[in-house]
């Protein structure tokens, strides 16, 4: 009872404070100000500012309001402004053509807590540390020609995967799709980042690795009073700061180990370094600044989180979509039996004669983004978006998911339907960037270092269980399409599916 009291008379002497700063602003003589007025929307409560409308599933709310005030929106969150980018055209301006002015993040609770405080390449401030971070994983890991260069490793590693599945097919068991695709992706990124599988074999440590990525993911997305009113951050009201600092112990413990037995190998890659490698070796190669193990065991947060869950996010989304409406799954293995067969795997030289699969992921990129609303970023210099002024320090989010859920941009945009990218104008999308309709990783300067190889991995690996499977839902089981709100739009409850071979036996066993 006395907690209850004294929070009371906080959050009293909160808004005595706020509300007398607010008339001491209206009161005071009012130099420079703004050339034009701020953007529309919701006017929201002191102390708090519009936090209370957000609810479980900001993405959603944030949709509703644009509809109401526009697709430029501005909303106080606590005491920071924001602004909301909710269209093609609005995406365009701020990530395209004011893209210098938002080369930032604001630095909060989760980068802080969790990665290494904001050591990382994702929230870096915009300069010569985040350049040589972002230039070596294009070297090693995530540009053209390094994609190209482990191509035979994600080869391998879906066949694990596909034998994996068939193994639980034999024993009339249900496959759990996310920890299936965890296992593979992050044995694909350690092969390629440490030289090492991750996991030997699907089981409790795989699990285990896929709970904290997912947590990670539903952490760092959630909106955190202690963000946005820093006067009562001490408090952690949500508990969302413990939960942080004891995931991070977790996941430090993991990746400490991974470093000590990295360096413990080093002689055995002489003259075949692997990604780690290339970024130690760069520890010195910054004038003023060094590299430290906080910064290399931060990057290894950043690849291995962004890199096995989003892309398996997506997977599972569209898998999720197939079992809902078989015929587009039917279709697909129409397609795939007329351009492969069934006595061999698909390769990933098969993708571009293979134009529905194609349009399958994408239309799972558009209605089921694995970022839903852009990592924020901040203004450092104020600027003017379709007559509305932006002010300095304001926050821009931009909602991929109400893009993608737009009805003046897509027809029947609640409905999955793949033929919307069969035309030949619908073709023509690319979701890397340019095409602002499609934005899943984002674009501009900050877009997602991993978005070229997150599209190979999507439509690889999806093009592989469709290939390779005939897939239903145990009996008795409905598809439950509720998402959970983060970094990355999680299913509520996970797909757990029967899966049958479609493939000759020999196939699944191939080199």
């Amino acid at each position: 009872m006395d907690v209850i009291i004294l929070l009371r008379e906080l959050l009293l002497w909160l808004i005595l404070y706020y509300g007398l700063r607010r008339l001491t602003v209206r009161l005071l003589p009012r130099k420079n100000l703004s050339p034009a007025p701020l953007p529309p929307g919701p006017r929201g409560f002191p102390v708090v500012g519009a936090l209370p409308l957000l609810g479980r599933a900001p993405h959603v709310a944030l949709a509703r309001m644009a509809q109401r005030h526009g697709p430029v929106m501005h909303l106080k969150l606590g005491q920071h402004g924001v602004v909301v980018a909710s269209s093609p055209d609005a995406a365009r301006v701020f990530l395209k053509t004011l893209d210098a002015h938002f080369a930032n993040r604001p630095i909060d609770a989760a980068p802080t807590r969790i990665a290494y405080g904001a050591q990382d390449l994702v929230f870096a401030e915009y300069g010569p540390r985040w350049k040589l971070l972002r230039r070596l994983c294009n070297l090693g890991m995530l540009g053209a020609k390094a994609l190209e260069g482990w191509a035979g490793v994600r080869r391998a590693e879906v066949g694990h995967m596909l034998l994996a599945m068939c193994d639980f097919a034999q024993r009339g068991r249900p496959v759990e799709v996310a920890e299936m695709l965890s296992y593979a992706m992050a044995n694909m990124i350690g092969q390629v980042i440490l030289s090492r599988r991750v996991f030997e074999a699907v089981g409790a440590e795989s699990s285990e690795f896929k709970d904290m990525m997912v947590e990670l993911m539903t952490l760092a997305g959630l909106p955190n009073v202690g963000d946005y009113v820093p006067a009562v951050a001490w408090m952690d009201l949500q508990g969302i700061e413990r939960r942080m600092k004891e995931l991070h112990r977790r996941v430090d413990v993991v990746l400490s180990r991974v470093m000590r037995e990295h360096e413990a190998t080093a002689a055995e890659r002489k003259g075949r370094p692997d990604l780690l490698d290339q970024v130690v070796a760069s520890r010195d190669s910054l004038e003023g600044e060094k590299l430290s193990d906080i910064h290399f065991k931060a990057l290894l947060l950043n690849l291995l989180s962004a890199g096995t869950d989003t892309s398996s996010s997506t997977i599972e989304w569209a898998i999720a979509e197939m079992l809902l409406n078989p015929a587009i799954l039917k279709q697909a293995h129409a397609e795939m039996d007329r351009v492969i067969g069934r006595t061999r795997r698909l390769e990933e030289s098969d993708i571009p004669n293979l134009p529905y699969l194609r349009a399958i992921c994408k239309e799972a990129f558009r209605k089921h983004p694995s970022t839903p609303l852009n990592l924020p970023r901040i203004c450092t210099h104020a600027c003017e978006v379709d007559g509305y002024y932006i002010p300095k320090n304001t926050r821009l989010l931009v909602n991929i998911w109400a893009i993608g859920r737009d009805p003046n941009v897509w027809d029947d945009p609640l409905e999955f339907n793949p033929d919307r990218f069969m035309t030949p104008q619908g073709s023509k999308i690319d979701p890397r960037g340019n095409d602002f309709k499609l934005i899943p990783f984002g674009s501009g300067r900050r877009i997602c270092a991993g978005a070229r190889m997150g599209v190979v991995l999507v439509e690889y690996m999806l093009g592989s269980l469709i290939h390779a499977f005939d897939w239903s839902l145990p009996d008795g089981v409905k598809m439950n399409m509720d998402e959970t709100f983060g970094l990355a739009l999680q299913k509520t409850v996970p797909v757990s599916a029967i899966v049958s071979p479609r493939l000759a036996p020999a196939a699944f066993f191939q080199g």
